[in-house]
C-alpha cells in the first residue's frame, strides 16, 4: 500500500496542456501520515538485504546502528532528502513509471546532498517499444519561492531535456551491480546505441512545501513552451518543518524499539 493512499487528498488540473496535481493533508491525518512515511525511510538509505545480513550476524542493536549512521541529522539535508523520498514514492505509486534505484543509498556522506538528477523514472514495455523516462526535480521548502522553481526548470531543461548522461550511467551501473542486467542493458542501449527521443521523455517538478505551491507551480507550467510533456505536483503540509522533525523522530524511535 502506498503512503499516498490513506492520508492525502489529490486533485488534478490541466494547465497549458500539462498536468498539475495538488496534494493536501488534513490536520487530523498529519500524525498518522508521519508514522507511515517513517516506515519507508530506512529503505531509501540502505538495502534490506544489507540490514538482514547484519541482523543475522550481529543482532538487532547492530542493525539499528547501521541504519542510524545513514540517517542525516541536519534540518536542511533531512528536508531535501524527504522531498526526494516523497517524490520517489509518488512516482512509484501514482504514475506508470518505476524508480529503479533508491539513489540516497549511495550518498557520499549522510550530511551531503546527492548530485545529478533528483529522481529518474523508467517505463519499460518489453514488446519492442522503446522505453520512456521521467526526469524529475524534487524540491522541499517551508516557503516556496519563484526562484526555486525557475532553478528546477533550468535543471529539467538541461541536456536538451533528457537525463544527464552521467546520471543515467549511474543508474545503469547500480542496476548491473545489483544483478538487474536486463534493465541495465536497456539503459546502455539508449545511451550507447539508440539515444532518447523527445517523445520518450516526460518531466516532473515535485514540491513538498509548507506554503501554498499552487499559483507558482501553475505559473511554471503556463510559461513552459518546450515540446516535452510536463507534470507538476505540489504536496503541501502546513507544518512542514515540524512534520519533517516528527518523521525522523519516528524513524529514530523505531530503531530503539
Amino acid at each position: 500500500m502506498s503512503i499516498f493512499d490513506d492520508w492525502f487528498d489529490i486533485t488534478t488540473e490541466v494547465v497549458n496542456g500539462h498536468e498539475y496535481k495538488a496534494i493536501n493533508i488534513t490536520d487530523d491525518n498529519v500524525e498518522s501520515a508521519a508514522s507511515d512515511i517513517a516506515q519507508v525511510i530506512p529503505d531509501h538509505y540502505i538495502a534490506p538485504e544489507s540490514i538482514a545480513r547484519t541482523l543475522e550476524r550481529l543482532g538487532k542493536p547492530a542493525a539499528a546502528n547501521k541504519i542510524r549512521t545513514k540517517i542525516p541529522q541536519t534540518k536542511r539535508i533531512r528536508s531535501g532528502d524527504l522531498g526526494e523520498i516523497l517524490g520517489t514514492e509518488y512516482i512509484d505509486s501514482q504514475t506508470q513509471y518505476t524508480v529503479p534505484i533508491k539513489k540516497l543509498r549511495w550518498k557520499d556522506h549522510r550530511e551531503m546532498a546527492m548530485r545529478g538528477e533528483d529522481v529518474i523514472g523508467i517505463e519499460v514495455f518489453g514488446n519492442g517499444q522503446r522505453p520512456r523516462f521521467l526526469k524529475t526535480e524534487a524540491k522541499s521548502r517551508a516557503a516556496l519561492g519563484r526562484q526555486v522553481l525557475e532553478d528546477a526548470r533550468l535543471a529539467l531543461d538541461a541536456d536538451d531535456g533528457r537525463p544527464a548522461p552521467h546520471a543515467l550511467a549511474f543508474v545503469g551501473d547500480r542496476l548491473r551491480e545489483g544483478g538487474d542486467t536486463e534493465l541495465a542493458d536497456v539503459i546502455d542501449d539508449v545511451q550507447l546505441k539508440d539515444s532518447i527521443a523527445k517523445q520518450q521523455m516526460e518531466h516532473l517538478l515535485f514540491t513538498f512545501t509548507g506554503s501554498n505551491p499552487n499559483n507558482l507551480q501553475k505559473e511554471i507550467l503556463e510559461t513552459y513552451d518546450g515540446d516535452i510533456r510536463q507534470h507538476a505536483v505540489g504536496l503541501r503540509i502546513k507544518t512542514h518543518q515540524k512534520f519533517i522533525a516528527n518523521v525522523f523522530e519516528e524513524v529514530e524511535n523505531g530503531l530503539d524499539d
